[in-house]
C-alpha cells in the first residue's frame, strides 16, 4: 500500500514510528521523505483504514495512492 503524507523529516519519522510499529500486522513500513509527496509504504494484509487511522493519530495528514 502506498500513501501520500505530510511526514517530511527524520522527526516526524521518529514521531509516527512507534505507533505503527505498535500495529500488528504491519510486516514492515517506510516512508520516502525525498520524494516531493512524502510516500508511505506498508507491507500488511490490513485494511487501509487501519494505516490512515494510525498516522492520523501521530498527527500528520494521509491519503491513499
Amino acid at each position: 500500500m502506498k500513501f501520500k503524507t505530510s511526514i517530511n523529516c527524520g522527526g516526524c519519522v521518529a514521531k509516527v514510528t512507534p505507533l505503527l510499529n505498535a500495529v500488528d500486522g504491519i510486516e514492515s513500513w517506510n516512508v520516502d521523505t525525498n520524494n516531493p509527496d512524502k510516500i508511505l509504504t506498508v507491507t500488511t494484509a490490513l485494511p487501509q483504514d487501519s494505516i490512515v487511522e494510525t498516522v492520523k493519530k501521530a498527527g500528520f495528514k494521509i491519503e491513499a495512492l
